[in-house]
């Protein structure tokens, strides 16, 4: 160990050697700020924000594909609006895509309103780019050869292990994709810029709008994607929700948020209803109905909702069915059901078929064929079916 005085002897004799030998003294001086420069750099390169990590990425093509999971709702399609925001801004094209139908009345009014224009795509060969990018959903789905794709980013708030090959970001804290994209723009500071739509020639003209702004119907957009995936900030929503939505705010445009969130009804979702209501069986607190033949799937849905404002009633399943498939809706507003898991228990066990979701809000489906025994099945009668929703809203599955 260094006496006290040989620290003394050394540092009085440094500057002797550096005038000894200046390259080699300058040469260490120089390695040290390219090493001290170098971690810094990594440092910052490690802890760049999500945002700033997605823009860069996307600025490594010329084009990418966003994709939409099949049937999208506001969320979904507010989520796409935004990742071709952030893309435009790094100067890369976008085609935004579904594979499925737009058909419940608030998803139709919301791509009407908006004068949006998706593609919509029925097979892996249509994807024109390299590069996808999936929004509100974190596994391809719902088109011919759609586990080929390996997406390079996932932005999403459902649980499930999907991922991006370069970006992740699934936040099932979250109530609404929107939500995180909303808080990429707070990130970049953006700012908000007034358009005007154009429902008759052809879309919106933002070729005045500055990079780091977002358009009007694009915050209109999020925040309505933030209150339709939770029931107008009441249901299955987190602080952050509340936060995205005062930011977004500040950029509404308030006659087009009228317009989404009050579309006219059509006649058939009423009539599910209807029969949602007349045929419940109820077991306080919890409630079932099967609605039967529908054409309008989205329909079902919606009866969940009707069905859970009963009184008496916190969590619910309507199924109805379509084509050989039936379809089931949840809906929960009892700390006690987790009814995205209590329908996947329920589906579990029968072959092909799909079922998951959030504590607030779940769905599935399953081939009425395998639903009767088809392959290894021994078979579920609609009646079991029923039963097992009961036992799982009840905790017992």
């Amino acid at each position: 160990m260094l006496a006290q005085g040989d620290l003394v002897s050394l540092a009085e004799g440094a500057p002797g050697y550096a005038s000894e030998n200046p390259v080699l003294v300058a040469g260490i001086v120089v390695g040290l700020i390219v090493l001290f420069g170098g971690g810094f750099a990594l440092y910052r390169y490690l802890t760049r924000s999500p945002v700033t990590q997605l823009q860069s990425l996307l600025a490594d093509y010329d084009a990418v594909t966003v994709l939409m999971h099949p049937n999208p709702d506001p969320d979904a399609m507010s989520s796409a609006l935004a990742v071709d925001q952030l893309a435009t801004a790094a100067g890369t094209d976008t085609n935004l895509c579904y594979s499925g139908e737009i058909r419940r009345p608030e998803n139709r009014a919301f791509e009407t309103v908006l004068d949006l224009d998706f593609d919509r795509l029925e097979s892996v060969g249509e994807i024109e780019t390299e590069a996808v990018v999936l929004v509100d959903h974190n596994e391809p789905r719902g088109f011919a050869g759609a586990e080929k794709v390996e997406p390079i980013a996932v932005i999403d708030h459902h649980p499930g292990g999907g991922t991006g090959s370069d970006f992740t970001d699934v936040r099932t804290d979250m109530g609404a994709c929107a939500t995180i994209f909303a808080e990429y723009f707070e990130d970049l500071e953006w700012d908000f810029f007034e358009v005007d739509i154009a429902l008759t020639d052809g879309g919106v003209d933002t070729a005045d709008v500055p990079g780091d702004a977002m358009p009007s119907h694009v915050a209109t957009g999020l925040i309505y994607g933030i209150q339709s995936d939770t029931r107008s900030l009441t249901n299955g929503c987190s602080s952050a929700d509340f936060a995205a939505a005062a930011y977004l705010y500040q950029g509404v445009d308030t006659d087009l948020l009228n317009r989404i969130a009050n579309p006219q009804v059509d006649a058939e979702v009423l009539d599910v209803k209807s029969r949602a209501i007349s045929e419940r069986e109820v077991r306080a607190p919890y409630g079932f109905s099967d609605v039967g033949e529908v054409s309008n799937t989205d329909a079902i849905p919606q009866a969940a909702d009707e069905l859970e404002t009963l009184e008496g009633v916190s969590a619910v399943v309507v199924i109805g069915e379509k084509e050989g498939t039936i379809r089931i809706a949840g809906r929960s507003r009892d700390d006690r059901v987790h009814i995205g898991r209590a329908i996947e228990a329920v589906v579990d066990d029968i072959p092909m078929a799909e079922g998951g979701g959030h504590a607030r809000m779940g769905g599935g489906k399953i081939s009425v064929d395998y639903l009767d025994g088809l392959g290894p099945s021994e078979g579920v009668t609609r009646e079991e079916l029923q039963e097992r929703l009961f036992d799982a809203m009840a905790g017992d599955r």
